[in-house]
């Protein structure tokens, strides 16, 4: 059941990301800009088909960090469904401004309500407590999943700080000034 509602979840934010996508300003292509993500989902795949295929490490696919039990995956489930929600609801704050990570848009909007007044950057916020939530049970690959998605995000908001900054240079210090990057009230 637990594995079923995090799959609803999930299910749920592919549709709001496709159904959304269409509505956002068009972007353009700034001098120099790479496609960060999709190398880093290239080295996630490429990690993970090792790892399936290396004789001798089955271990690091079954074994697990937490018991499985019926708090365990209710709290799992929770963080999901509320990682999700919190990434929805920004999306939905950003409306039109919404872009692929490190995207420059025309004529963009510096949005700072909502979800934005807690944390720059609450999609990946969200995100990767949906991701801790799915992988609470999901033993030592959830976890080198978890801290791979950990470093894109960090890496990921710092690039986007600098197009912001560069964007708006005058309101997007100020704003640095009163929110976190990541993690409401600690980083």
């Amino acid at each position: 059941m637990y594995s079923s509602i995090i799959a609803v979840c999930w299910l749920t934010f592919i549709l709001v990301w496709l159904v959304m996508g269409g509505l956002a300003k068009k972007s353009i292509r700034a001098k120099g800009q790479h496609h960060t993500s999709t190398i880093y989902m290239l080295i996630a795949i490429t990690m993970v088909v090792l790892v399936l295929h290396t004789k001798g490490l089955e271990f690091l696919i079954t074994y697990q960090l937490f018991p499985s039990t019926p708090l365990i995956e209710s709290i799992g489930v929770f963080m999901c469904a509320a990682g999700i929600a919190f990434a929805i609801w920004a999306r939905i704050h950003l409306g039109k401004n919404w872009g692929m990570p490190m995207a420059l848009k025309e004529k963009p909007d510096l949005v700072t309500g909502g979800p934005y007044q807690f944390v720059r950057h609450p999609i990946y916020t969200g995100l990767w407590a949906a991701m801790l939530g799915t992988n609470i049970n999901g033993g030592f690959m959830g976890l080198v999943w978890l801290l791979f998605s950990a470093t894109f995000f960090v890496y990921s908001a710092k690039r986007e700080e600098k197009m912001m900054l560069r964007q708006f240079p005058d309101d997007y210090p100020a704003y640095m000034k009163c929110s976190k990057m990541l993690i409401p009230f600690i980083f």
